[in-house]
């Protein structure tokens, strides 16, 4: 049994009877009215996924019936019977919002394909929704989408110590989003209106890194044939953000604890002591306790920057927070590309939300933009994944330890959703694409629960 209703709108009771007991076998919810006041009152009443209406019947018509019902379930998917010679009446009520139309006598296979594709629809468009509206009431910190309780703890503490100066140590994998806070954490603060300047302690080779934070003054090395202003002087006013900072050498964390106990600092080469009140946030995805117990992250230091900890959770551990994420990179990315995706697939979606995601919200990001980029129509499928078919969910021929006939019926499950992706659950194309019978097709489907 399926969770879908299907209300049946026919005159002749015959007929109604007929397709109401094909449609109970194939496991829908069925309910019957003989007439259009009748059908209205049951779709205002209660929860119907589709409408199968006839178009010519006494007192309210079809195409009436089709407009009053779905403004009162404008998710409601309407496919309308007719008879040949009436089909100009079917036209009309496509154009009046239907999403299908049958010509009687009906086909079985017909109405089977269409109300499954209606089902779908129904269900694709009421997920999507849904996902907007979680996106909607996620919690949002200058914009970062959260629902689950360890992101939204954690951007709570961000919020509250954002209207502070205090030091903040931003902490996580790579990929979780420490730069995002840190920004929110800056334009959330009484310095939003001074710049935000970062620096990524691990991409600047320690020679070099000095100069990038407290300038240098002409002459001071070879090359430095003019003055320049360090990351220290530029964030005066407003935020320093540094990146990595576990990874800064001994001599470098010296220097920086000074400028943290003294608000002062000299630049390379120079003697003038210059003072900054820039805020100091930093961000590291390393154990700093760990490397304090090495002894190569001085203690002291490690206090000075560790005033409010922020810790952001992989995202593994908030696949709640999956969903509203895809939906917020799939409206990014369809505006920034001009592309006209309006949904992820139910299948695609399950797969996305199913993987570990080593490099986090990042690489979550760069899949849902390629799918978008990728997609051949107005819903990305897993075909828009990398591989084709997702490459998460693929397995290497010496992992099948001995269970070949499983890893062949994953292949071909795999090949036939693509196929009926691809064709937009028509299964006679897709039957053709795949070189197999609508029979074998529909066999398979079947032994699948599809």
């Amino acid at each position: 049994m399926t969770d879908a209703r299907i209300l049946i709108v026919d005159d002749e009771a015959v007929q109604r009877e007929s397709l109401g007991g094909f449609l109970v076998k194939l496991g829908y919810d069925v309910v019957l009215a003989a007439d259009g006041p009748t059908a209205l009152h049951i779709v205002r009443s209660a929860v119907v996924d589709v409408m199968l209406t006839d178009v010519r019947m006494p007192g309210m018509d079809g195409s009436e019936l089709l407009v009053r019902a779905r403004e009162a379930n404008p998710l409601l998917e309407v496919i309308v019977m007719t008879a040949f010679g009436t089909i100009a009446d079917a036209v009309e009520a496509m154009k009046r919002g239907a999403a299908g139309y049958l010509t009687k006598p009906i086909d079985l296979d017909d109405i089977q394909l269409q109300v499954q594709k209606a089902v779908e629809r129904r269900n694709l468009v009421s997920e999507v929704r849904d996902l907007r509206r979680q996106v909607a009431a996620a919690h949002s910190f200058a914009g970062i989408v959260a629902t689950s309780p360890t992101m939204t703890a954690a951007l709570d503490l961000a919020a509250r110590v954002a209207t502070t100066d205090a030091t903040v140590l931003v902490r996580g994998e790579s990929g979780t989003g420490k730069e995002l806070v840190a920004r929110a954490v800056h334009h959330a603060s009484g310095r939003r209106a001074g710049a935000f300047v970062a620096v990524n302690c691990a991409a600047i080779a320690p020679t070099l890194l000095e100069s990038e934070l407290f300038g240098h003054e002409k002459g001071a090395f070879t090359g430095a044939d003019k003055q320049r202003i360090g990351r220290f002087e530029a964030a005066t006013g407003g935020t320093l953000f540094l990146d990595e900072i576990g990874d800064l050498s001994p001599s470098l964390q010296v220097k920086l604890l000074r400028v943290l106990q003294e608000r002062s600092f000299e630049r390379v080469g120079g003697n003038r002591t210059i003072k900054t009140d820039a805020r100091i946030v930093a961000a590291t995805h390393r154990n700093l306790e760990q490397m304090v117990a090495d002894g190569t992250f001085r203690q002291d230091l490690y206090y000075r920057l560790d005033v409010v900890s922020i810790h952001l959770p992989p995202l593994r551990e908030r696949r709640g927070d999956i969903p509203p994420l895809i939906e917020h990179f799939r409206r990014k990315a369809s505006a920034q590309y001009l592309r006209p995706v309006e949904s992820i697939s139910r299948e695609a979606m399950d797969l996305l939300v199913k993987h570990d995601y080593p490099g986090n919200v990042r690489e979550l990001e760069n899949l849902v933009t390629r799918m978008v980029v990728l997609s051949r129509g107005p819903i990305a499928t897993l075909a828009d994944l990398p591989g084709g078919t997702g490459a998460t969910e693929t397995r290497r021929l010496d992992d099948v330890s001995g269970d070949l006939p499983k890893y062949l019926e994953e292949i071909e499950r795999r090949v036939i959703r693509e196929a009926l992706d691809t064709a937009e659950g028509n299964q006679s194309q897709a039957a053709r694409a795949l070189g197999l019978t609508e029979r074998n097709l529909r066999y398979k489907l079947r032994k699948w629960g599809w």
